[in-house]
């Protein structure tokens, strides 16, 4: 496994063997809002498979703490170190289920506010994603389809 000079690894992980639940069977997931020192942008990533601009967030792994998960997922998919600054608490998923998706699960988000401290040239993801930072009319414009995501990013610090 090819590691960089920061000890963060350039493989993502993958499946849900390690996944978290709680016991209403709800997937848990962290993520960040990544902010500028300023708080004036955040940074916001987006799959070549599906557009659509979202904040970085991914399942919490049994072997790690929420922090830890939220701090990797920012790295993994967005290549950003980041410093935690604030817990913005749990979001319920309020999307409907995927019609025609066999997985009738809903998760339940733990986001926390970031402040983004470098940015990598070489991450994990770097072929499947882009990332772009935006202001907080624009970001919150892009997540209107995401009411969760909306909901972190309004919880956050950033300047309105």
């Amino acid at each position: 496994m090819a590691s960089s000079s920061n000890n963060r690894s350039m493989e993502s992980r993958t499946g849900r063997t390690n996944q978290r639940y709680n016991s209403k069977g709800e997937r848990l997931v962290a993520g960040v809002v990544p902010l500028t020192a300023d708080k004036t942008y955040v940074l916001m990533i987006q799959s070549t498979r599906r557009k659509g601009w979202v904040l970085p967030k991914g399942g919490w792994e049994m072997d790690e703490e929420c922090t830890q998960a939220a701090e990797r997922e920012a790295w993994e998919e967005a290549g950003i170190l980041v410093q935690i600054d604030y817990d913005l608490g749990e979001i319920k998923d309020s999307r409907p289920p995927k019609k025609h998706s066999k997985e009738k699960e809903r998760s339940l988000f733990q986001f926390y506010e970031a402040t983004v401290t470098s940015e990598a040239e070489d991450w994990p993801e770097k072929d499947k994603r882009e990332r772009k930072w935006f202001t907080y009319a624009e970001a919150r414009e892009h997540l209107k389809d995401r009411p969760e995501l909306q909901a972190a990013l309004d919880r956050s610090t950033m300047k309105r």
